[in-house]
């Protein structure tokens, strides 16, 4: 037989298949393989569109002939990519995006080392580059991406990107405030009392200032028929405010909102775009950018119609440094959680978590992660190996030693399952995972700069907006400052011939003409999805 052929970027691998159905595509040369690894590539033999990993390892040995993919309508079934740090996750996302984006899906990367960013720039080819390339039967060209770079808040290098406390919604907002179950069930009254009465919560300085309404003599009542308030309770959310405000990341909460639609776009040539969040600047506030990821995809899942079983994802959406999601988070949090991961599928978004070892990932989202790349594992404690043998029993049945293979792959190895085009999961296959062709690093600083300030949507998103919202309506007319608001005011006499704040916010019926005057803009009552995020039609 004549030699194998890498078939072009973007194309299928049916151009490379043998007349044998039974043999894998990229086989040129089957009787030069093991039984045992002819039976395993053969479960990689698929017929459509596909992402190329790598090549087949079997008995220490690269077998390019083999190779191991994953079909592309297969990519919205969800994943798992994990393994100890320094074993190549990031080059692994870097390698799957880049494919993505060249067959037309957008990608949505987590830059949390600030080292992602080189996907928007052509590789550099060097000798491990090409070793690694001939390894795996690659035809190596360097190529960069189509990219936005966003960043919270505009902390870092990136568009600013900014959400309401009103679409951000309670659950999520309690996990970041770190709430107990109590203080997260009061914060959600809040919330309804604030949608009901058509108080916007645009930043923090309106949530303080819903708070302080309502454990005040004037505003305390307003609750008792729903469940009310206690002092205590409001004080701690108070507090968890004022202290998450004195991380300096408040900013992240405001307006011009992100529109997640923006992460659906496609580039003029028809490529995905990779839209990278960079967290180097935040990394060290963990689970404010982790539930913020969660926001994203809530807010996706929010938005999309359903369109069911699709030739291709309409993104791929990788959550990296997955284990902080599940960290001291309710029980509704998981709840909410498992359910956007279950549902979302159907909407055409694909979800891959990005972590250290499965057991990081509950059993009831880990059981719909239908593709896993796991690299390496370290069994150096008591720990790792207890979560290696965990790990060992996620996957299908093997002709590896996996405890021992897990152990001893290397830096670019991975042991793979991936979903067939029918559903069912692949044999499990250890591989030898292609070389990215985009920078494996991160691009120059001033680079970076001038692309987002090159950006068509950086004008849109750059200056933060303080329009009229829940402060300014209860502040009547600016006559309490900030500071004033950031605790339960102190009783006032009222007077017969002065109304109080609350006579001309809320009081003879004033709630329900502001609730008609406002209908168009955010409705009568804003409709929560699961995770109790909102959203408003955009003007």
């Amino acid at each position: 037989m004549s030699e194998r052929k890498t078939p072009p970027r973007g194309t299928t691998g049916a151009a490379a298949a043998t007349t044998d159905q039974s043999m894998p595509q990229a086989q040129s040369r089957p009787a030069a393989l093991p039984q045992q690894a002819l039976e395993i590539a053969s479960g990689y033999a698929f017929t459509g569109p596909t992402l190329e990993l790598g090549a087949l390892l079997w008995d220490g040995v690269c077998l390019p002939d083999a190779q191991v993919r994953i079909p592309l309508p297969m990519l919205n079934r969800h994943g798992l990519v994990a393994g100890a740090t320094g074993t190549g996750k990031t080059k692994t996302l870097q390698l799957i995006a880049e494919q993505l984006s060249a067959q037309g899906v957008p990608v949505f990367l987590a830059d949390v080392k600030g080292d992602v960013s080189g996907i928007s720039a052509p590789g550099a080819r060097n000798e491990k580059v090409q070793a690694r390339a001939a390894e795996v039967h690659q035809r190596w060209e360097p190529a960069g991406c189509p990219a936005e770079f966003y960043a919270l808040g505009g902390i870092g290098h990136g568009i600013p990107v900014r959400a309401t406390v009103t679409s951000f919604g309670p659950l999520l907002l309690s996990k970041v405030l770190q709430l107990n179950r109590t203080q997260e069930q009061s914060l959600g009254l809040i919330f309804h009392y604030a949608d009901q009465k058509g108080l916007e919560l645009v930043d923090l300085k309106d949530l303080r200032a819903v708070v302080a309404f309502l454990t005040s003599d004037e505003g305390k009542g307003e609750l008792k028929n729903i469940g009310g308030l206690s002092t205590a309770t409001a004080g701690v959310i108070l507090r968890s405010l004022t202290a998450f405000e004195a991380e300096g990341i408040a900013d992240f909460f405001g307006e011009p909102e992100f529109d997640t639609a923006e992460l659906l776009r496609t580039a003029d040539d028809g490529r995905g775009l990779v839209s990278v969040l960079e967290l180097a600047a935040v990394q060290d506030r963990p689970r404010l950018f982790s539930t913020f990821l969660m926001w994203l995809l809530a807010d996706l899942f929010h938005d999309l119609p359903e369109v069911g079983d699709v030739d291709r994802p309409k993104l791929v959406f990788f959550l990296d440094e997955a284990h902080l999601l599940f960290e001291g988070a309710s029980k509704a949090f998981l709840d909410s959680l498992t359910q956007t991961v279950r549902l979302i599928r159907s909407k055409g978004v694909g979800v891959f978590f990005v972590t250290q070892t499965a057991k990081d990932v509950p059993a009831d989202v880990l059981a719909q992660l239908g593709n896993r790349v796991q690299h390496a594992l370290r069994a150096f404690t008591p720990d790792d190996q207890k979560a290696l043998k965990a790990t060992v029993r996620t996957f299908p049945d093997s002709a590896y030693d996996l405890e021992e293979l897990l152990t001893g792959l290397g830096t670019g190895e991975a042991v793979v399952t991936v979903l067939s085009e029918k559903g069912a999961p692949t044999p499990v296959a250890a591989t030898r995972l292609r070389a990215p062709e985009s920078l494996m690093g991160p691009v120059d600083t001033g680079e970076l700069d001038s692309a987002v300030r090159a950006s068509a949507l950086y004008g849109r998103y750059a200056q933060a907006v303080d329009r009229e919202s829940a402060y300014e309506k209860l502040d009547s007319r600016g006559a309490k400052g900030p500071d004033e608001m950031k605790a339960p005011p102190a009783p006032t006499p009222a007077r017969a011939d002065d109304p109080s704040v609350v006579e001309q916010v809320v009081g003879s019926g004033m709630f329900k003409s502001l609730a008609r005057s406002l209908g168009t803009q955010i409705g009568r009552e804003i409709t929560r999805s699961l995770f109790g995020t909102a959203r408003r039609r955009r003007r």
